[in-house]
């Protein structure tokens, strides 16, 4: 059996996707993965992998280069001939969609997350959600990542409720991501994990920084994550080198291990604008650290407001300053409970054999229906 794995990142699936990738390898099915080529196409390839470049502006929304997009991945599409594809992210799920209908190849779409399509009403947004409408008429199935994001398309009519599902994000590996010893810094260190993007809350965690630092508290404060600055909504370099100049924050820049950036810090923080599941955020809390973030849907998921961290406000810096300054003022044994409390809901809800378990049974249940 084939199964094609389409993203917009080779490192995405690298990271996110390979417990799954492993698993269906483990089943005998033959994995090839659909997507650019970067740093960790090689990675792919040497777990076994078939993997298949794809030309594809992940950030751009030029119509001529997205319908392209959809003759590519027919190409591809027809060369590997896989009895199931799977799409992940927005234009795979969209022009995905397209490409493996045209073939009459089944396909599972999931929905990571809504990116700004939903956050602003504009005629970029409004063509958007009409491509969602159409094109997810074709999936055998759809995963969404929590229930906002799967009761949001229902009841705009984007898709029919008997092909949705509801997965709890991509999963963690519980036995890769494990708790450390409880140990408390002696400068309370914060860090956020994320891709410098304005919708991720990066400006927000910055003034949440200075309203800190202007009460004189005195905390690190670290950000690790890429820069995006040729993205429409990215952080210009300039401005990071302007932070990191005025001693405001740690700039850890990209790591293939991010669990040691986690174990070295206090609290997690991501004061996102809206989210699938995080990862960052599922990470934290199976490695046991307290956590803040917005109260949005994804994030709410996997932060349980003073339980295994703290909520803030939707773009209130104010409010992020006021929960991260209640964070540190908190004793060890209240610290140590919140990361107990975080640890054991990723093993009650987000264990990645869950995501792996679903899929699987998806694929045999579309082989049996073929």
């Amino acid at each position: 059996m084939k199964i094609a794995i389409v993203l917009n990142t080779s490192w995405n699936i690298y990271n996110f996707r390979m417990g799954f990738v492993k698993a269906l390898q483990a089943e005998g099915v033959e994995v090839h993965t659909i997507a650019p080529i970067d740093d960790y196409t090689k990675y792919l390839q040497e777990a076994g992998c078939i993997h298949h470049p794809l030309r594809m502006d992940s950030r751009g929304s030029n119509p001529v280069k997205d319908v392209a997009l959809i003759f590519e991945l027919m190409s591809i599409y027809r060369k590997v001939r896989p009895d199931v594809i799977l799409h992940y992210t927005i234009k795979p799920n969209v022009y995905g969609s397209f490409a493996a209908a045209f073939l009459g190849i089944p396909a599972i779409n999931n929905v990571c997350g809504l990116g700004t399509v939903f956050l602003k009403k504009n005629l970029v947004s409004a063509i958007a959600i009409a491509l969602y409408k159409i094109s997810f008429r074709f999936p055998e199935k759809v995963f969404f990542q929590n229930q906002e994001d799967l009761h949001l398309f229902i009841n705009r009519n984007l898709i029919k409720k008997e092909k949705a599902d509801l997965l709890p994000g991509s999963g963690i590996d519980l036995k890769k991501f494990t708790p450390m010893s409880f140990r408390r810094n002696h400068r309370f260190t914060f860090i956020m994990i994320s891709r410098l993007i304005i919708d991720k809350g990066v400006l927000e965690y910055i003034e949440a920084i200075k309203i800190l630092k202007d009460k004189g508290i005195q905390a690190r404060f670290q950000i690790l994550g890429a820069k995006d600055p040729e993205h429409k909504r990215g952080i210009k370099s300039a401005m990071i080198d302007e932070w990191i100049n005025e001693g405001l924050i740690e700039y850890l820049g990209t790591t293939k291990n991010v669990q040691p950036y986690i174990n070295g810090a206090d609290c997690v923080v991501l004061p996102s604008y809206r989210e699938g599941t995080p990862r960052a955020l599922l990470e934290a809390a199976s490695c046991g650290k307290p956590m803040i973030a917005t109260d949005v849907p994804g994030c709410h998921q996997v932060v349980k407001d003073n339980y295994n961290g703290f909520l803030c406000n939707l773009k209130d810096a104010e409010d992020l300053a006021a929960k991260m300054e209640n964070m540190l003022s908190l004793d060890n044994e209240q610290l140590k409970q919140f990361g107990i409390n975080g640890r054991a809901l990723v093993e009650r809800e987000y264990d990645e054999n869950i995501v792996i378990d679903k899929y699987i049974t998806s694929i045999n249940t579309l082989r049996v229906a073929s």
